[in-house]
């Protein structure tokens, strides 16, 4: 089982992080939190990365319904969404969502099963939706 339902894009990260949040909101997802992975490394280790933006999505009917099967499923949420630099390519950005699968895969709750198909078919629409996203900064990336 993969663990992440994935793209690639051809923008500005900026562009990436704008577009992602935007197909989030459109599945009913709220960014709960948001960690800035290569300001913190910079400010507590003074270590150099790429941008890296974890992102906690959160679908508040769906989280609910999910703690109402495992109170301990609170472990495993929000879900991450990655927005990362490719550091093999410098016009790419990865964006990366966890795989809802692991939830059932993790916990072994049979219950959990058709709310991980439901968050699985959001976050894919949501991933999928920004591979045919077009923005002006990609036309300038491929123009």
């Amino acid at each position: 089982m993969d663990i992440a339902l994935s793209t690639t894009l051809h923008t500005t990260f900026e562009d990436a992080v704008t577009r992602t949040r935007e197909a989030l909101a459109e599945q009913g997802f709220g960014v709960l939190t948001e960690i800035d992975v290569k300001a913190t490394l910079k400010a507590k280790l003074g270590e150099d990365i790429e941008d890296y933006l974890i992102l906690g999505a959160c679908n508040p009917p769906l989280a609910h319904r999910a703690v109402d099967v495992n109170r301990q499923i609170g472990l495993l949420l929000p879900c991450n969404v990655v927005v990362r630099a490719d550091p093999q390519r410098a016009d790419a950005v990865l964006v990366e969502a966890m795989n809802p699968q692991l939830l059932v895969q993790v916990t072994e709750e049979a219950k959990l099963v058709p709310i991980a198909e439901e968050v699985s078919a959001r976050l894919r629409t949501a991933v999928e939706s920004l591979e045919g996203s077009h923005t002006p900064a990609v036309e300038q990336l491929h123009g």
